[in-house]
């Protein structure tokens, strides 16, 4: 990620020179127009910064979910595939198993076509087949161990012949049934079986097109946030080149500064060097000229208190100093 700190090093070597002219931007037209540009761009450059890092944040949202997304869609796929699985290895029982539930429907029709009438008799007699078969008993063995005349036994054994024949029909109708109730009851099982794996089939296929939109959407997403965050990071990199140009112009300008601030003091110095050493010599040169007055003074008044002398007048104290002073001195 782009830095303010990026123009650290440059805002370091202009932090003298900002201190020492803080209060002279007014002065100083062009380089007040730097500052308020160079505020501008550490503006813009925060901003930037501050845009990154909310993408950033944003990116690692979307990542996070697009994991967990894609997650759930594996998961979901592999649910898919034990379904079809399931499908592959049922359905085709199903098919067969309603073939042969056709085939059963087929065969009791055509049974109940063969007795015709009688078969609705035959169905209300079904549950009697326990006594019937008892009656057959009986009759057999009537016919067996009775002393009958020929027109009661032929009576009994066509009796018996009859009996059979319904007994027979009803064993077969009764298994034909009971062959359709089972396999009905097979292919009622399977049927649901099949129905679940189908609406499983479509659950999942609905949460696996939800998912890869919601996906799709996401990676979009993710890559318009791309796009723009090397966008702003253009941007911020372009606002720490200008605060690299703007600093160095600053720079420039606060060296020239210092230099002409430079010049300056070493004039004021040197004039003030120069002022000092003509005050000196002017002060020897009044002190000679003073001397040399009070020199000439004394000598005056010396020479007047020797004539006085001379001519044999009272000489005061201080001029007999005169006179006698100067000879001690030598």
């Amino acid at each position: 990620m782009v830095r303010e700190t990026d123009t650290a090093g440059s805002a370091v070597l202009t932090a003298t020179a900002t201190n020492n002219n803080s209060g002279d931007e007014e002065l100083d037209p062009n380089r007040r127009t730097l500052l308020e540009f160079k505020k501008s761009v550490q503006e813009e450059q925060k901003v930037g910064d501050k845009r990154i890092e909310e993408i950033n944040s944003k990116l690692d949202g979307i990542k996070k979910q697009i994991d967990e997304e894609r997650t759930q869609l594996d998961d979901l796929r592999t649910k898919l595939k034990r379904v079809n699985e399931e499908k592959d290895i049922d359905y085709p029982k199903f098919i067969e198993l309603r073939e042969s539930l056709t085939q059963a429907k087929s065969q009791m029709k055509s049974l109940d076509d063969k007795v015709s009438a009688v078969a609705a008799k035959l169905r209300r007699e079904r549950n009697d087949m326990h006594n019937l078969e008892k009656t057959l008993e009986q009759i057999e063995r009537d016919i067996q161990t009775k002393k009958l005349s020929k027109d009661e036994e032929r009576k009994l054994v066509a009796r018996s012949k009859e009996i059979a024949t319904k007994l027979h029909t009803l064993k077969l109708i009764h298994k034909k049934e009971h062959q359709y109730r089972t396999i009905s009851t097979q292919y009622d099982q399977l049927r649901d079986q099949v129905k679940r794996i189908f609406k499983l089939k479509e659950e999942y296929g609905i949460k696996i097109g939800k998912l890869k939109e919601s996906l799709d959407n996401l990676i979009n997403l993710r890559e318009s946030l791309y796009d723009e965050r090397r966008q702003v990071i253009h941007t911020v990199r372009e606002a720490s080149a200008k605060l690299e140009m703007v600093d160095t112009q600053l720079n420039a300008i606060a060296f020239k500064k210092s230099r002409m601030q430079a010049a300056e003091y070493r004039h004021k110095r040197q004039k003030e060097t120069g002022e000092r050493r003509a005050a000196r010599q002017e002060a020897i040169q009044e002190r000679a000229k003073r001397d040399k007055e009070y020199q000439e003074r004394r000598n005056a008044l010396k020479e007047v208190a020797v004539k006085k002398m001379t001519t044999g007048k009272k000489l005061t104290f201080d001029e007999m100093k005169l006179i006698f002073g100067d000879a001690g001195s030598d």
